[in-house]
Order: structure tokens, then sequence, then C-alpha cells
């Protein structure tokens, strides 16, 4: 445990900071998941679920929570999936 006060404070935040970060990676990660199974399932709302995705991922890079590269490489990934299924289906 610190005793060095500047360090306890710093503790405090970095945990607030943490369960904040966590409930919006949890969020994106949800999101991204959703996305995921109805690209899969090829439901008529398949759209609208990488839509979500796509702003959950935007919200947390915006927050820093995840690396704008990675959220720009999950966002590339899920758009190609859902190019590849409406040409299929076209």
């Amino acid at each position: 445990m610190a005793n060095i006060q500047s360090q306890i404070k710093r503790n405090r935040q970095n945990e607030k900071r943490r369960l904040r970060n966590r409930n919006i990676r949890g969020a994106a990660r949800t999101a991204d998941n959703n996305a995921r199974k109805a690209l899969a399932a090829g439901t008529p709302e398949t759209k609208e679920a990488i839509m979500n995705a796509i702003s959950a991922l935007d919200k947390a890079a915006e927050k820093g929570v995840i690396h704008k590269n990675n959220v720009a490489r999950r966002k590339s990934r899920l758009m190609k999936r859902l190019a590849a299924l409406t040409a299929k289906s076209s």
C-alpha cells in the first residue's frame, strides 16, 4: 500500500478510470460481437448492428480506451464482411 499522498491519490484516480474504461470497452466489444453474429446469421438488421458497432468503437477510440488503429482495423473487417455478404446476396 502506498504511503505517499500523491500516489494514494493516483491510485484512486486510476481505479475510477479503470472502471469507466471497462464499461466503454465492454460496450464496444458487445456491439462488435452482436454485429459479427448478425453477419453470420445474415439477418435483415445486419447493417444496423454493424452501424451500432462502428459507433461504439468510434466512441471508445475518441475516449482513448481503444487505440485508433485497432478501431480502424475492426471497422474495416466488419465492412469487408458486410460487402461480401451484400455481393453474395445480390
